[in-house]
């Protein structure tokens, strides 16, 4: 039995509407850099002084799954602080009586490993509640910033462009 990280939700929506929601990452999650609806796009998820994250998309089945690989990481709050690389992120989707459910995993994130805890939580909020409310009202509660830790698209860019170079060197 798999120790990833997972939680099921089940939305009041087609498995359409859930599939296109969550290919929509702004909008649940927070501001990304790049694209998210091909099998090969690249995306970088950003919080100012906290985590970002590389992910290219690796499975993509319009209405019933999307996966998305790890490329490169850092979250400043653990030692290992790039301990999601390598790791899969995966939606799976289905239609039930009840509506579309959908199973997020994010394999690798296991009990074993330091981010879990505070991974697992933020998941939690953001698949349960964010992504939620995003599939069946079109309103999320992304993480938003502003202020101080603004971040310019010429910043995100710059950002998708090193975790780019980070690839190219582990090559």
């Amino acid at each position: 039995m798999s120790t990833d990280y997972t939680t099921t939700v089940t939305v009041d929506a087609t498995a359409h509407q859930a599939f296109e929601r969550i290919n929509d990452v702004s909008g649940w999650w927070g501001r990304i850099t790049g694209s998210t609806t091909a099998v090969g796009d690249e995306f970088v998820y950003v919080v100012p002084g906290l985590h970002y994250s590389g992910f290219r998309v690796t499975d993509i089945v319009p209405d019933r799954r999307i996966a998305w690989l790890v490329t490169g990481s850092y979250l400043d709050y653990i030692e290992d602080k790039q301990e999601w690389n390598g790791s899969t992120v995966r939606f799976e989707i289905a239609e039930s009586q009840e509506g579309a459910r959908v199973t997020f995993t994010h394999e690798g994130l296991s009990p074993e490993v330091e981010c879990y805890d505070s991974c697992s939580s933020a998941w939690s909020m953001f698949v349960n509640g964010s992504l939620k409310d995003f599939i069946e009202t079109g309103e999320g509660r992304p993480y938003l910033f502003g202020g101080d830790e603004d971040l310019s698209t010429d910043d995100h860019e710059a950002l998708h462009r090193g975790v780019q170079e980070a690839i190219a060197l582990a090559e």
